[in-house]
């Protein structure tokens, strides 16, 4: 079971650092690119830190995001215990900010399930990394 949840870290922190990857270059798909930069002009209109008076420029909050999670995904996927649990938290939060993004825009439910998936994938890795800690702790 300890090698299935491995293999979900691994290739959710390489999804995540591809996906990253994909924000900060045109070069893997330009049409992919240029999609996420109109896309992150109504992302940043629904900041959900807009009611405080915050609204990102676009084209900083993509970079922003691409460079969270490139670095996360990677360090989900092979770093040390406490940075998997700290990116597991980071990434958790991002989803969160995304899924609340296309809820407010009313984005179609297909719009929504990637996200979906990938907080339920994350969710699950940090329970059984919590389940891991507090079984040691009895053991």
């Amino acid at each position: 079971m300890a090698l299935l949840f491995s293999a979900i870290r691994v290739v959710l922190g390489l999804f995540f650092s591809l996906s990253g990857v994909v924000k900060l270059t045109d070069r893997i798909s330009s049409e992919v690119y240029q999609q996420l930069k109109s896309q992150f002009v109504q992302f940043a209109d629904v900041f959900p830190l807009k009611e405080f008076g915050y609204k990102p420029e676009p084209g900083r909050y993509l970079e922003t995001v691409g460079w969270i999670e490139v670095v996360a995904g990677f360090l989900l996927a092979f770093g040390p215990q406490l940075l998997q649990e700290i990116s597991n938290f980071v990434l958790t939060i991002i989803m969160i900010g995304a899924l609340y993004t296309l809820l407010v825009l009313k984005e179609p439910i297909a719009m929504c399930a990637p996200a979906t998936v990938c907080l339920g994938l994350l969710l699950l890795l940090n329970i059984r990394g919590r389940g891991r800690s507090a079984k040691s702790k009895f053991e």
